[in-house]
Formats: C-alpha cells, sequence, structure tokens
C-alpha cells in the first residue's frame, strides 16, 4: 500500500517522473500552491462523498452493492499483510524487470479501474437518461456446490444504464493503458477511493483505532526507517495513487513533475470518517457534528503534511500527521458533550443487519435465486398475527361465517356476567 506524501520539488530523485540523473528546473511557487491545492481537494471529494454514500449503503438492499465489514481482528491483522505486500513488491521489482512487472499490474488494474469508475459514476449518470430510457434488468449469479450445499460466490445485479456507465469507463480505461495520463491515473484513482470508503465500513470505533494506529507506526517505518516505500510509490505504474504536476503552468497538460499522495491516505482515514457519520445519524440529533469535526481534522492533518515536506523537502507519512487528528478531535469533542460511552458503544453493523437479509444455502426448488429471495422478504416482512386472548375471540376467528352463533356467545357471557354481579351483591 502506497500510503507516502512524495514531493518532487527541485528536481529530486523523488519525482514522480525520470530518476535518470537530469536535473529540472525549480517549479514556480504558483504551480507548487497549484499542485498542493489540487491533491488536497482531490482527497476530500472522495472521503466527503464516499462517507454519504457509505450511509446509503449500508441502508441498502441490493446484495450485490453490501458493504464489506472490517473486525478488530481484520484491522490487527491488516498492518502486517500490507506490510508483506509492500515488500513484496518491492523485492519483485529490484529482481524483476519492471517493465513486465507494471504491464501485468496495468492490465489488472485497467479492470478494477473500469468497474469501480463505472460505479462511482452510475448515480450522477442516471440523471441524463431520459424517462423512455429502455432500462432491463441483468444479473450476474456463479454458485458453488449443488442442492443444501449451494452457496453464492458472485451476486451482481446490473441493468442497461449500468452498462452504458461501463462503456463510458471503458474509454477512461484505454486512455490509461495506452498512455499512462495523469488525468486519467487521477479518475482511477478518486473511483478507488470513493469506492473504498463507500464499502469498507469500520464496525465500531474501537476497530477504528486500532486499524489506523496500527497503519499510523506502518507508515513511519516504510517511509523514515526505509527507503522503501518512496521507492515502490515511483516505480509502481498504476492508479495507486493522485498526482498532480507542479509545472502545469509551464507545459501544461504534458507536465511531467508530480506531487503525488497515496490512496491509503485518503481511504484509511476515510472509513473512519464515514463511520462517525454513520454514529451522527444514530444518536437522531440531526446533526454532524463528529463528521464535520473529523472532516475539519482531515484537513488540518493532510495540510500539516503538505507543508512539513514542502519546508524539509522529503517524502513525509501523511498517516503520522492524520490519524491523531482525525482519532483526537472526535474523542475531545466527546469528552466535552459526555458521549464518549455512547461513541465506543456504538455499533455500525447493528444497522446493516436487519435490513439486509442474505441467502446462503438455497433450498433444492424449482426458481430462480432472485426469485427465492424476493419470496423469503416477503415473508419477513409480512404482518404476524396475533395470539387472541379471550374464549369469544377464539371462537370468532375459528366461525367467522356464524355470526348469529358469535352474537349468542357473547349474549350468554354478558347473562353470566351480571349473574356473577347479583350474587356478590347479595
Amino acid at each position: 500500500m502506497d500510503s507516502a506524501l512524495s514531493d518532487p520539488h527541485n528536481g529530486s530523485v523523488e519525482a514522480g517522473g525520470p530518476t535518470n540523473g537530469t536535473t529540472r528546473p525549480p517549479s514556480t511557487p504558483e504551480g507548487i500552491a497549484l499542485a498542493y491545492g489540487s491533491l488536497l481537494l482531490m482527497a476530500l471529494l472522495p472521503i466527503f462523498f464516499g462517507a454519504l454514500r457509505s450511509v446509503r449503503c449500508a441502508r441498502g438492499k441490493n446484495a450485490s452493492d453490501m458493504p464489506e465489514t472490517i473486525t478488530s481482528r481484520d484491522a490487527a491483522r491488516f498492518p502486517i499483510i500490507a506490510s508483506c505486500t509492500l515488500l513484496g513488491l518491492y523485492l519483485f521489482f529490484k529482481i524483476f524487470s519492471q517493465e513486465y512487472i507494471n504491464l501485468l499490474l496495468s492490465m489488472y488494474f485497467f479492470v478494477l479501474g473500469i468497474l469501480a469508475l463505472s460505479h462511482t459514476i452510475s448515480p450522477f449518470m442516471n440523471k441524463f437518461f431520459p424517462a423512455n430510457f429502455p432500462n432491463r434488468q441483468y444479473q450476474l449469479l456463479f454458485t458453488q456446490g449443488s442442492g443444501e450445499n449451494k452457496e453464492e460466490i458472485i451476486n451482481y445485479e446490473f441493468d442497461t444504464k449500468d452498462l452504458v456507465c461501463l462503456g463510458l469507463s471503458s474509454i477512461v480505461g484505454v486512455w490509461y493503458l495506452l498512455r499512462k495520463h495523469w488525468i486519467a491515473n487521477n479518475l482511477f484513482g478518486l473511483a478507488f477511493s470513493l469506492n473504498g470508503v463507500e464499502l469498507l465500513h469500520l464496525n465500531n470505533v474501537s476497530t477504528g483505532c486500532i486499524l489506523l494506529g496500527g497503519l499510523f507506526i506502518y507508515d513511519i517505518f516504510w517511509v523514515f526507517g526505509t527507503n522503501v516505500m518512496v521507492t515502490v510509490a515511483k516505480s509502481f505504474e498504476a492508479p495507486i495513487k493522485l498526482v498532480f504536476p507542479q509545472d502545469l503552468l509551464e507545459k501544461g497538460l504534458e507536465a511531467d513533475n508530480f506531487a503525488m499522495l497515496g490512496l491509503g491516505d485518503i481511504v484509511i482515514p476515510g472509513i473512519f470518517i464515514a463511520l462517525l457519520l454513520r454514529f451522527d445519524i444514530s444518536l437522531k440529533k440531526n446533526t454532524h457534528t463528529y463528521f464535520y469535526t473529523s472532516f475539519a481534522a482531515y484537513i488540518f492533518g493532510l495540510g500539516l503534511t503538505i507543508f512539513i515536506m514542502h519546508i524539509f523537502k522529503h517524502a513525509q507519512p501523511a498517516l503520522l500527521y492524520l490519524v491523531p487528528a482525525c482519532i483526537g478531535f472526535p474523542v475531545l469533542v466527546a469528552l466535552a458533550k459526555g458521549e464518549v460511552t455512547e461513541m465506543f458503544s456504538y455499533e455500525s453493523s447493528a444497522e446493516i443487519l436487519p435490513h439486509t437479509p442474505r441467502l446462503t444455502h438455497f433450498p433444492t426448488v424449482s426458481g430462480s435465486p432472485a426469485s427465492l429471495a424476493d419470496s423469503m422478504q416477503q415473508k419477513l416482512a409480512g404482518p404476524r398475527r396475533r395470539r387472541p386472548q379471550n374464549p369469544s375471540a377464539i371462537y370468532e376467528e375459528s366461525n367467522p361465517k356464524d355470526p348469529a352463533a358469535v352474537t349468542e356467545s357473547k349474549e350468554g357471557t354478558e347473562a353470566s356476567t351480571s349473574k356473577g354481579l347479583e350474587k356478590k351483591e347479595k
């Protein structure tokens, strides 16, 4: 995982472009300010919109768009897995030809980028389709096993509009594959970031603290302790980072002196900020205090990262500044409002379960899996009949077509009640 913010200022070898020993003219202050401001804005967009979409995702009923919940065990193992992956990539680039590795990775991220970008633009593109657009529904279903042991592997539902979005995304994919242009790279990077914030859900605040704390140490070690992070970031020709040229004003769209921000610096704090938004909504106070606090903390942390990187002219582990800000600011607000207990006892996954009945085993009956799921959902949503509490109600329920008998039973009940009262008075 690339999680460092790198500055190619004054022709440093940490530039995103050529490293053949040639020096570049210093970037202008305007170009530097434009690059840093653009990176900051591009980092904020997927966090803001991804957090909003994560709320709708948690409340949705479409199995193909269900979020992946990160548990505390997953959070504790994630820095170790990320470290092994990073070191493995570093060794691959040292041992094997960089050209062939990047060709393989480019094809892999070409497919992933098209799917991610299609999923990102789909809600926006739906507004441009006419009302009479012929929209057909499709379902891609892969199962494993048979009979009672049949389980879903892939269950993806889509329609004709999604196919149109997929075609538009494929144009961007071909552009990236042929040119490796920084704009195409950023479109894929933004799509990956937004999808990550939307679909990766932390189950509680404690898990978020474990994940961010582990990656806090991970980022510091691999950036300051070794040159592994920066080397992989420069060698890895894949949309795992956002880049913006500092010489854009001088060279236009063909500029090549890039500053870059790893997607890990967006997605990891972003899923924690999205969790706080869902916590805000669970309080039912019509305020988003913790979301706006953590969002402002992210702006502060990333701005501090850029400032220190510019002063010291060295790549910075952005999580070194983002993690304390994104955790510390909301906790201080919770302490001031006396809601620390509510914050750490909030369970995000508890809101998802009642809305998302799933079929893990398919019964051996005729019909498609989609129709079976619909019938199960109707049964779960159907009203339950309450048991009657008195004899007359039982009789009425068992003989609904005999009104005379029901009337006679009621009169007998009233008569016996009046006789009992007369005896009590005597």
